[in-house]
């Protein structure tokens, strides 16, 4: 992103970040570096270090988030530009251990203790990333 863009303005992205965010934007599911790969091999992506790098970046901007237990990555439901800039850095995922369905959600509250135990404390959070697992509505149903 060049230095006078506005601070949520939407980033140009390169030809492999908008094959690896149109990847993750089509899923159903969160994906591994990996998948994303095969997904993309006939667009000439070959290298896992192609992805990573993209991955990388996409988080940097904002529209990507990693979830951590999956070692997998999720297209953000509060692209930058549509969240304020304060919550946007804390993302909270309720994770089905049953379907794989990933669902994003914000808690205000939550994001705001979080932001003033680490004032108070001196620490400096580079990103928040909460994960809930379990079961669905549906899988519970079912």
């Amino acid at each position: 992103m060049s230095a006078d863009a506005a601070p949520h303005a939407k980033p140009d992205l390169t030809r492999n970040q908008a094959l690896v965010f149109g990847a993750l934007e089509g899923a159903e599911a969160p994906l591994s570096a990996y998948t994303i790969l095969d997904q993309l091999r006939d667009d000439g992506l070959r290298a896992p270090l192609q992805i990573y790098r993209a991955l990388d970046k996409l988080v940097a901007f904002g529209l990507v988030h990693r979830l951590e237990s999956l070692n997998a990555f999720v297209a953000c439901n509060h692209p930058a530009g549509e969240a304020d800039g304060e919550s946007h850095g804390t993302a909270a995922f309720a994770i089905c251990e049953n379907c794989d369905s990933v669902a994003e959600f914000t808690e205000q509250d939550v994001a705001e203790r979080l932001r003033s135990w680490a004032k108070t404390e001196g620490f400096e959070p580079h990103s928040t990333v909460i994960e809930l697992r379990g079961l669905c509505e549906a899988c519970r149903a079912a």
